[in-house]
C-alpha cells in the first residue's frame, strides 16, 4: 500500500502534531500531566464544573487516560464526581482546583484568547470558517469509508 501524500497534507499533519506538541509542552511547564490538562482545561470552558460525557467526547484520548486522570485529581482533592441523572456524572472542581485551574488551564486559555485578540477580526474569521469547513468536509466523507 502507498499513500500520496500531498504538499498541502503533509504541511497540515506537521502544523497539527506541532499544534498538540505546544500543548503537551504548556502542560508539562506547568507541572501537569496532559491528561489532568485536558480534564481542568474542560472544566474551565464550562465554569467550575463539566458533564464526565462532554470531557470524554471533546478530549480526543481515550476513556481510560480521562477515567485515570480524574481518579488522580480527586485523590488530590481538585475535583470530586457528582452524580447527575442515572449514571451520568458530573466533573466539579474543588477550592483546591479552582485554584489549580487558575495556575495552569486558564492560563492556556488566556494565551489562546490572547492569540486571536491580537488577530485582525478577519483573520479570526476566516481561520474558523476555514477549519469548520474542513471538519465538515471530513465528517463528509469518512461517512462513506465503510462502503468501498
Amino acid at each position: 500500500m502507498s499513500a500520496d501524500f500531498s504538499k498541502e497534507l503533509k504541511r497540515y499533519n506537521y502544523l497539527l502534531s506541532e499544534t498538540e506538541s505546544a500543548y503537551r509542552e504548556a502542560a508539562s511547564l506547568l507541572g501537569l500531566p496532559v491528561s489532568s490538562m485536558i480534564v481542568l482545561y474542560a472544566v474551565c470552558n464550562e465554569g467550575t464544573s463539566c458533564p464526565l460525557r462532554d470531557i470524554c467526547r471533546n478530549a480526543g484520548v481515550s476513556k481510560q487516560t480521562i477515567n485515570s486522570a480524574l481518579r488522580r485529581l480527586e485523590a488530590d482533592g481538585v475535583i470530586y464526581l457528582e452524580n447527575t441523572d442515572g449514571k451520568n456524572k458530573t466533573v466539579c472542581l474543588t477550592e483546591k482546583g479552582q485554584e489549580l485551574a487558575g495556575r495552569t488551564a486558564a492560563k492556556v486559555i488566556a494565551i489562546e484568547n490572547d492569540i486571536f485578540a491580537s488577530w485582525k477580526r478577519e483573520d479570526v474569521n476566516q481561520y474558523m470558517a476555514l477549519t469548520e469547513r474542513y471538519l465538515q468536509d471530513f465528517r463528509k466523507h469518512i461517512r462513506h469509508l465503510n462502503q468501498d
